[in-house]
Parts: structure tokens; C-alpha cells; sequence
């Protein structure tokens, strides 16, 4: 375990390495837990099927970040579609900082990273978790939302058997 200095300081936050084999983390499910700060934990493999068990073994987590080379992607992809199923962010060879509202940003992913994995918390589609689904049904074409009438008074784009359209019906 390394910390770095001013570690016993009640007011400041200091870094931590945690390294442990992966023998020792199969044996304590309590290392899976998600710590949010300054603390990363190494786990040394031997080879690629250890390294499989362990990530067999993990819970739902927001990232996963992969360090190598991209010739090393194919001998593990095993591996990689392990956390493509665990995940909500892949990261190569990056750190998972900052975040933006754009279509391409997910930051969620399989529970316990999120309580409910169609949702993020950032990105244009993290603006679902606000969303309230409504059907109408049988009401009269005059009592509905603007969004919702044939005319389309609003010009919205809209989604009418499948394809996007602003025209009226």
C-alpha cells in the first residue's frame, strides 16, 4: 500500500496505490467496491485467464480504462467483451475525466455502478431521466399536446412510423 505524503492530515485528501494479486482480490469481494477519490488498486495477473476471473467476478462499474497497445486488442478481446458487458464508459489509454453534453457521452452503466443502466447521468441522454412517458389514447385531436396533433403547429421533429419528420400527417 503506498500514500503519499500528508496522508494523516484530517484536511486534505492524499493519494493511494493499493496492489494486490489476484488471488487476494478473488478472496475479498469487499476490494470490488467503487472508491470515489484519490485511490487507485493494482491487481497483478499471471497470464490472460487470470485476468478473465477477475473480471468475471466485477459488479457493474461507471469505467473501465484498457492500457496497451492497439496490436494487444486482439489477444484480448475476450477480455474487452467482459467489461463491454460490465461497463458504461470504455476508455484506451485515457483517464475518465471530464464530461460533456454531446450523443456520444455515457456515464453509467450496470448496476451497482447505476441504480438503472438505460440512464446516465451525462450527455444528451441522461435528459430520459427527466422524461415522463404518456400515451394518449382515444382523445380528441383538438385535446392534444400541440406536440401531438397531426398539424404539427410546433414544426418539432417528430417520429411517425419509424421516420423522422417535421411534415404535418
Amino acid at each position: 500500500l503506498l500514500v503519499s505524503p500528508g496522508a494523516h492530515d484530517l484536511y486534505r485528501v492524499s493519494g493511494v496505490l493499493g496492489v494486490c494479486s489476484a488471488g487476494q482480490f478473488l478472496e475479498n469481494p469487499n476490494w470490488q467496491e467503487e472508491v470515489f477519490g484519490p485511490f487507485s488498486l493494482v491487481v497483478r495477473c499471471q497470464d490472460r485467464s487470470e485476468l478473465k476471473r477477475v473480471l468475471d467476478t466485477l459488479k457493474g462499474q461507471l469505467t473501465a480504462t484498457f492500457w496497451a497497445d492497439p496490436a494487444e486488442l486482439a489477444n484480448y478481446s475476450e477480455c474487452i467483451g467482459v467489461m463491454r458487458q460490465r461497463a458504461g464508459r470504455l476508455l484506451f489509454n485515457g483517464v475518465p475525466t471530464g464530461v460533456e453534453v454531446c450523443h456520444a457521452m455515457q456515464h453509467g452503466g450496470p448496476y451497482p455502478a447505476s441504480t438503472d443502466a438505460r440512464f446516465t447521468s451525462v450527455g444528451s441522454s441522461a435528459l430520459r431521466r427527466w422524461i415522463q412517458p404518456q400515451c394518449f389514447q382515444n382523445w380528441p385531436h383538438e385535446a392534444l399536446p400541440p406536440a401531438l396533433q397531426n398539424q404539427n403547429p410546433l414544426g418539432i421533429w417528430r417520429t411517425i412510423n419509424g421516420e423522422m419528420t417535421q411534415a404535418p400527417l
